[in-house]
Order: structure tokens, then sequence, then C-alpha cells
């Protein structure tokens, strides 16, 4: 699966989980694509604070720039268990204020991010390489943030065999991060 961004957006939106709770439904901001300017003057994506908002029943609290529902796309639940990951990620003006860009998945009522690897942020500029990661089938890597029904909560192999959606999610800030975030070569190699 390769998210190159070269025709589009391919389906990615932020989370505005604040609008949302005050529409009692889900909302989502398309994100922003530009033609060139990515990697290797490729199209890419980007966001910024007016596409996301605090989801607070995530813990910790976080904001999701970059979000994929696989059957937006048209797409069902794929099994990423040890899946390679390669990702490009720019902030421009970016303020964490103490937030890392994590790896997020989700399947039926359980939510999960990669805790053990913050994805590195090129700040003004592209990283000269992509962030390579492994999706290892691992619970000790992982850190569970959300579950509908937290006594029934799924387990990261299980959520990972079955995943319906990922993300780029922001977590452990001070204060909501500001400033935009973009994102190019997005590719998961399955195992």
């Amino acid at each position: 699966m390769k998210h190159t961004f070269d025709r589009g957006p391919e389906g990615w939106c932020s989370y505005e989980y604040q609008a949302g709770k005050r529409a009692r439904r889900n909302m989502f901001v398309l994100v922003i694509w530009e033609k060139s300017g990515g990697v290797n003057g490729s199209g890419y994506i980007w966001t910024d604070e007016h596409g996301w908002s605090a989801d607070t029943p995530e813990d910790p609290i976080s904001v999701f720039p970059f979000d994929l529902r696989r059957n937006w796309v048209g797409e069902g639940a794929v099994d990423l268990r040890n899946a390679e990951v390669s990702v490009y990620l720019r902030g421009d003006g970016l303020e964490l204020t103490g937030a890392k860009a994590l790896f997020w998945v989700v399947s039926r009522g359980t939510s999960w991010h990669l805790d053990s690897h913050p994805i590195e942020i090129g700040y003004g500029g592209w990283p000269s390489q992509p962030d390579r990661f492994k999706l290892a089938d691992d619970e000790s890597l992982w850190h569970r943030t959300w579950a509908s029904d937290p006594s029934n909560a799924r387990s990261v192999s299980d959520v990972l065999a079955d995943c319906t959606s990922y993300a780029i999610q922001l977590s452990g800030f001070t204060a909501l991060p500001t400033g935009r975030i973009s994102m190019d070569e997005l590719e998961i190699k399955l195992a």
C-alpha cells in the first residue's frame, strides 16, 4: 500500500473531534493537497490546527492531523501485523508543545498507538530519508489509547489483524499543537 499523493489527498482527513462533539457526529476535514513541493518535487498533503482539535476520549489526549478510514476509499480491513512502514513528515511553524508523532491503528472499538517509535519530523524541510519502522505484533511496544468498552478491549494483535483505519497521531502535548504538518510517500509493506 503506497500513498504517494501525486494525484490528490487519497481520502486522508484530519479529525475535528470538538466540532463533531457539538454536532453529535464524527467530523473530518479533508487535508490540503499540493501538486508539487513534496519529496523530490512530488505531490503531498498537509494540515494545521484549523483541521484538528483535541480528542479528549483518547488517553493521552491527542490530535489526528492525518487519518484514513479504509472504507472511505472502498477498501476493507487489512492485516498490518508485522508490516513495515516508511513515511516522510515535515513541520513548518509546527509547535508540538511536547507531543510526539505516532502511528495509530483502530478496529471495532479499540485503538492503539506505537509509542515505542516516535516518527521523525523534518523542520522547515523534508527529512533526507523516510522514517522506517515495523508494526510489530508485540503489545509491549504499543499503548492502548481508547476502547469503546474498556472491559472488552481488543488486543493490539487483534486490532492489527483487522485494521480498519490508520493515522498519524500527535500525542503527549501540554497545549494543543499548532502550525503546519505535511506528509508524503507513506508506504506500508505487508508481512
